[in-house]
């Protein structure tokens, strides 16, 4: 299993519902939280399924203890009034990140990895990833928000010598 790099049509793809949790879908479940695991630089908070190729509605997300969940056929209910900007980078996207604007609390519906329907509220980081995966659902990337927005787009130039990244404004 691959992440796919944009610009590859296949990250544009608008997803369709999954109808049956199959021991298939399943496994790939555990091979994109595998995946996602393995990214340490820039960490791996989360995948969609367009990012490995694959055109249902599903991705997983980090939670704040450090295991992953699996989310399916997911709507975002409401979205709460205030804002903040998030440092935002995608793993289809490497050595790119920018200043989006994101809501911090949303309220969603989704089916989990029992198929079991569940509906809550999420707020901060869970909020923000939430977010970012379901955009990849909907054939969008975090650039479409930042280019809606005007935010600041930064390239990963180097690193310092305590290993950290350096950043430079690019312009967009």
């Amino acid at each position: 299993m691959e992440i796919i790099i944009a610009p590859d049509a296949r990250l544009r793809v608008k997803t369709k519902i999954v109808n049956k949790l199959t021991p298939s879908l399943k496994a790939i479940i555990k091979e994109m939280v595998k995946l996602s695991k393995t990214f340490i630089d820039p960490e791996g908070v989360g995948l969609a399924s367009t990012q490995i190729g694959n055109s249902e509605q599903y991705f997983v997300m980090k939670l704040s203890d450090g295991t992953f969940k699996a989310v399916f056929n997911p709507k975002i209910l409401s979205y709460g009034k205030k804002t903040k900007v998030f440092f935002e980078g995608c793993l289809s996207i490497p050595k790119y990140y920018g200043e989006v604007k994101r809501p911090t609390n949303i309220r969603v519906i989704y089916m989990d990895k029992d198929g079991t329907q569940v509906k809550e509220s999420l707020k901060g980081v869970s909020a923000w990833i939430f977010q970012h995966e379901y955009d990849h659902l909907q054939g969008k990337l975090f650039m479409d928000l930042l280019l809606a927005q005007k935010g600041k787009l930064f390239k990963v130039v180097g690193k310092d010598r305590a290993g950290a990244d350096i950043f430079q404004e690019v312009g967009l």
